[in-house]
């Protein structure tokens, strides 16, 4: 049984990685189907660029100068996050939450809540790290699962990532693939360098390993994206070409010359700069983890984390311009199944499920 879409959504969102795009995406998709939705930013506050892809009508932006979890002191800070939102919640007339953090679902709100999970510090350490977590992130991963569990239901935007979340937080989560509508490829060749593009200073990205590898080809790699991250984090680059961060059109003209897109992040929950390149048919090289298999196996090559053999795979390449052209093709055909209609779809069939549930309205 399901129930009618909600009239008004209220969507939590940071413009600091991937979030926003999706969330104004998605927005605008919501709209399409007659939902209102107030997009509350926590955290900096988005360029003007990031501004306008979250223009449009029946979409209304409100900057709270609340902090992001991740980038917050401690729990108390957290806290007071999370019930100002519920209170925003409250004065906006929402009758849906949609947390893109996990941890804002800790306190109780008077309407259904879902949560989406795009990555967390646990999910994140585990694949990164490898090793026991660390005290400074223990009251973090607390509140995360403290507001997983407490959310009236729970997505990923993977299986594997939906696998991770059930390894460190004991929940179920519901598969909703992210998506993008992007022109299809402009030429039929492809560039002979190789591109990569993000958050460079995150050091789950792998962007290290890549700097370590370029040396070991010919070819050019080039990157796109900040080198400082906002709690200092920094990574230096070697022997990559640092375009700096790009603009949206600039980023689409990078990647219509189709260059061969290189991820080897060790962690990625699904990876919106792998669409879009994807999208413009360039030919995918990504670090042999389960969420880029699930996306892409039979579309991409796949590379161990090991700098050697992403160089080997990344002159084999470079040097057979038909195989760079049939890879491109192939994963821009794939990239047709992550479309934003499918990922409102999906939203909406869960914002109606949850509709159909009585909810236990808060004293």
């Amino acid at each position: 049984m399901t129930g009618a879409a909600p009239h008004h959504v209220l969507m939590t969102a940071d413009a600091v990685g991937g979030v926003w795009q999706y969330a104004c995406d998605l927005s605008a998709a919501l709209v399409a189907e007659g939902v209102a939705v107030t997009l509350a930013v926590l955290g900096p506050a988005p360029s003007s660029g990031q501004s306008a892809l979250a223009d449009g009508p029946n979409v209304r932006l409100v900057e709270t100068g609340l902090p992001l979890d991740w980038l917050a002191s401690d729990e108390v800070e957290i806290r007071h996050a999370a019930a100002a939102i519920r209170d925003l919640a409250v004065a906006v007339g929402a009758d849906l939450v949609h947390l893109n953090s996990p941890s804002l679902a800790c306190v109780r709100y008077p309407m259904p809540v879902l949560t989406v999970a795009h990555g967390c510090a646990g999910t994140w350490w585990d694949a990164v790290e490898g090793s026991d977590l660390p005290p400074v992130l223990g009251w973090l991963v607390r509140l995360n699962r403290e507001g997983l569990h407490a959310a009236d239901a729970v997505a990923a935007p993977s299986a594997a990532h939906t696998q991770a979340l059930a390894r460190r937080y004991g929940v179920f989560a519901n598969v909703i693939h992210n998506g993008r509508d992007l022109p299809a490829p402009v030429t039929d060749t492809t560039a002979s360098h190789a591109f990569t593009a993000g958050r460079l200073w995150d050091r789950a990205k792998g962007i290290a390993l890549l700097d370590r590898a370029a040396p070991r080809t010919a070819v050019p790699v080039h990157a796109a994206g900040a080198l400082a991250g906002p709690q200092g984090e920094r990574i230096a680059l070697a022997h990559l070409h640092h375009l700096g961060t790009l603009a949206a059109t600039d980023m689409a003209a990078a990647l219509a010359q189709r260059p061969i897109f290189v991820s080897p992040a060790r962690f990625e929950p699904f990876g919106l700069s792998v669409l879009e390149a994807a999208a413009a048919g360039c030919p995918l090289v990504l670090s042999d983890i389960a969420t880029f298999r699930e996306l892409w196996d039979g579309a991409a090559l796949f590379v161990p984390h090991d700098e050697a053999a992403l160089a080997d795979t990344i002159a084999a390449l470079a040097a057979d311009p038909e195989r760079r052209r049939a890879r491109g093709d192939a994963a821009a055909e794939r990239a047709q199944r992550y479309t934003v209609a499918a990922m409102a779809e999906g939203t909406l069939a869960l914002y109606r499920r949850l509709a159909a549930v009585p909810h236990e309205v808060a004293a």
